[in-house]
């Protein structure tokens, strides 16, 4: 599956750049990095080894404002077989616009734009805390992993890792990696199981309520029409329906591995 966990460590001979689209706690300004991703230069610093697919470290910058960020072209996409081929990108976005959509914001902000390598999906660079055991973390019932369990839920995420979680040092969990997400058949594979069965709590279901009512009334399916199949966008809004319908978390498959490997 593309982007192992180790694809987020940086290349040894790069350095981060100063993320100046983060206040002084930490907290990430959505707006000014979208205006930065989408419009700033981007300079390759180096490569993520470790991840499947064509995975740049790059430094961002434009009107005096500079960050860190991912470059994933589409043109080092590996073909995979149960997903179009050269689509991964676009369901990377689509993943961040159903985060935003609902007021998770569980994906670092994300645009689709041309660079070095031909067009791709640009994502900001997250720092994840050190501190933070992940594997402690992905067993925790955290709230705010139980947030990211619903999204996961939501997209059909085929590929959700414990070094896919990026706690930020101001507290806000991340995810990354979603371009496995939106497949038409129920194939969710996650480490984050913990809450099956269990009961939506109120805030996943007024998140869903804002999702449904946005996609079937409202600007979100033109959207996601752009990255995903009309059966894609389909069973997305059978799946939101069946999470507002249950009101439960869901259980894993029974005809396709649950969790990931590796796990990490």
């Amino acid at each position: 599956m593309p982007d192992a966990a180790a694809g987020r460590e940086l290349p040894d001979d790069t350095e981060l750049t100063d993320g100046t689209v983060s206040s002084s706690s930490g907290a990430v300004d959505e707006a000014a990095a979208l205006d930065l991703l989408s419009c700033g230069t981007l300079e390759v610093k180096g490569r993520l080894v470790d991840a499947s697919n064509a995975t740049m470290y790059c430094a961002i910058s434009g009107n005096g404002v500079k960050a860190a960020c991912v470059y994933k072209p589409v043109a080092g996409e590996r073909p995979l077989w149960d997903f179009p081929e050269g689509t991964l990108a676009g369901r990377e976005l689509a993943a961040y616009i159903v985060s935003r959509a609902a007021g998770w914001d569980v994906v670092p902000p994300t645009v689709y734009r041309d660079g070095p390598f031909g067009p791709g999906m640009c994502q900001l660079w997250i720092d994840a805390d050190g501190s933070v055991d992940l594997l402690e973390l992905a067993r925790s019932n955290d709230e705010r992993l139980r947030q990211m369990a619903v999204f996961d839920a939501v997209v059909n995420n085929a590929d959700r890792k414990i070094g896919h979680l990026l706690p930020d040092v101001s507290g806000h969990l991340y995810g990354c990696d979603h371009g496995v997400c939106f497949g038409e058949e129920y194939k969710l594979r996650t480490v984050l199981w913990q809450w099956r069965g269990k009961k939506l709590p109120a805030s996943a279901m007024a998140a869903l309520g804002r999702l449904r009512q946005r996609v079937t009334h409202g600007d979100l399916a033109d959207e996601l029409s752009r990255w995903l199949s009309a059966a894609e966008l389909r069973a997305t809004v059978k799946r939101i329906e069946m999470l507002i319908e249950h009101k439960v978390h869901p259980f894993p498959p029974s005809d396709w591995p649950a969790v990931p490997w590796p796990p990490i």
